[in-house]
């Protein structure tokens, strides 16, 4: 188990604030735990008891709407924190986190991190701008639903995963995702997904190999209205 004063995923999120005594004391009382894929870290409406300071991998964060249609809010990737606004807020978890691949987490208990946040202004400011970094994102999603249509808000989510996670050796992009994903990423229909994925493939902006996606024109991506 790697200690939080030598551990550099510290360096992007808040966690980078914390003087070294804060970061050893949090070391002594963090446990690490591997997730698998498609395991759950937390569901709706948990209480979070703190914060989980991924190592490795990547996971999905969801809302399950009232006709049973899972909305992808975020992704969450190397380096992020889990679980910031429940802990300050005292709320049961608005979200579901699900693992997209094999997972390195560190859950730092709530009592450690609120004492921190009292006692650090510079740990506070960080993640209060976490947190509004996060409101942003919801902004622009938001405005995105209304104002795009299902083929920009597809290509957009192709480009975001590419620019953001990267791709394989073979050019295909790194994080696995189902068309069901898909359409929850960009609200529509599964059907709808699929459709227009697949008027992608025909206008050469992607191809597939297997189940994965490879971009073939970014820039033609780009370009859809």
């Amino acid at each position: 188990m790697s200690k939080c004063e030598q551990c550099i995923i510290k360096q992007f999120n808040s966690l980078k604030s914390l003087t070294k005594e804060e970061l050893v004391r949090i070391s002594s009382c963090k446990t690490s735990k591997v997730i698998k894929k498609g395991e759950v870290i937390f569901e709706e409406g948990d209480t979070l008891n703190g914060v989980y300071c991924v190592k490795d991998g990547v996971c999905k964060l969801s809302k399950l709407s009232e006709n049973g249609k899972d909305q992808i809010v975020k992704m969450v990737v190397k380096g992020q924190l889990l679980g910031q606004r429940s802990l300050i807020s005292d709320e049961s978890s608005n979200l579901q986190a699900v693992a997209l691949n094999d997972m390195e987490v560190c859950f730092i208990p709530k009592s450690e991190i609120i004492a921190d946040l009292q006692k650090n202004p510079k740990f506070s400011f960080d993640v209060l701008q976490d947190m509004a970094n996060d409101l942003k994102e919801a902004d622009d999603i938001i405005v995105n639903m209304a104002q795009k249509s299902v083929k920009q808000r597809l290509a957009e989510a192709l480009i975001y995963i590419n620019d953001s996670f990267g791709v394989n050796p073979d050019g295909t992009l790194s994080v696995l995702l189902s068309r069901e994903d898909y359409a929850s990423i960009v609200g529509t229909a599964t059907e709808s997904a699929i459709r227009v994925l697949s008027q992608f493939k025909k206008e050469g902006l992607i191809t597939t190999v297997g189940k994965f996606i490879k971009i073939e024109d970014l820039n033609g991506l780009r370009r859809v209205e």
